[in-house]
């Protein structure tokens, strides 16, 4: 439905679908600049409404920019409320997401502060099942650490995080996940008593745009590194860097390697 407000030649237009749900949605409301103010937006608007009444319509509804404040409160006034999120992504970072599973390595590993090797393994026999997993590794300590390692944990970060901290809470020790993700994301997360206290992403909106106090969240505390691991704080702050995009980084499996060496982990 296209509706056109004239004067000898076109001022104002106003493009809208009938949807079959009884709902009208405007795509387009224009007013040429020097004719607006003089109740052209509106006289269209009140002949959509009318059109889409004697349509069966009960409804209408629109998009506009999250952005635009002043046009969002024009509609506002208007008695439009906001019912449902529409998504934005630029194409590369689509594509990019979309690519196949194997252009990403992601690989995951579980280290228990403990020399306890026969009470870390009880307990992945424990929980692993649970999260549907099944086997597992478990080495011997490596400065302190004894590893685990899964299938499950390689490709599934939540599994990953829960036995973590069934780990932390049925040992009585710190654990520390390190993942490799994609082939380009680097993670770790730090557990004392089955809770988390310190999480690091290298690229924290890596998985999309998260509120501002998260992308704080997800860097580094060195303090807290230096206190569970006996990491140097400085090396922490220098190596456990946190960009915008991976290419901002060091490659991913070295970062990797490098926070498992700062903190005295098996690679």
């Amino acid at each position: 439905m296209t509706l056109l407000a004239e004067d000898g030649d076109t001022v104002g237009i106003a493009v809208a679908d009938l949807l079959p749900n009884s709902v009208a949605h405007l795509n387009v409301i224009y007013v040429v600049p020097e004719r607006r103010r003089q109740g052209l937006a509106r006289g269209l608007l009140v002949e959509l409404a009318s059109r889409a009444r004697a349509a069966g319509g009960d409804h209408v509804t629109l998009d506009v920019d999250t952005s635009n404040e002043a046009g969002r409160a024009v509609w506002q006034r208007l008695g439009f409320r906001e019912w449902g999120l529409r998504l934005s992504t630029p194409l590369d970072e689509l594509e990019r997401r979309l690519g196949p599973a194997e252009a990403g390595e992601s690989r995951a590993s579980l280290h228990v502060q403990t020399d306890d090797v026969d009470a870390v393994k009880a307990a992945v026999a424990k929980y692993l099942p649970r999260l549907g997993g099944s086997g597992g590794s478990v080495s011997e300590p490596h400065n302190g650490w004894t590893t685990v390692t899964a299938d499950l944990l390689d490709r599934d970060r939540h599994a990953l995080g829960r036995l973590a901290s069934e780990l932390s809470n049925a040992t009585a020790a710190v654990v520390c996940t390190l993942a490799l993700e994609d082939g380009r994301l680097v993670r770790y997360v730090l557990y004392e008593r089955g809770s988390v206290v310190d999480e690091y992403q290298s690229v924290p909106e890596y998985y999309g745009p998260i509120p501002p106090g998260d992308v704080v969240a997800l860097s580094a505390n060195a303090t807290v590194v230096a206190r569970l691991t006996g990491a140097d704080p400085a090396r922490v702050r220098a190596v456990a860097r946190t960009a915008s995009s991976p290419d901002e980084l060091p490659p991913a499996p070295e970062l990797l390697q490098e926070l498992a060496e700062l903190m005295g982990l098996a690679g």
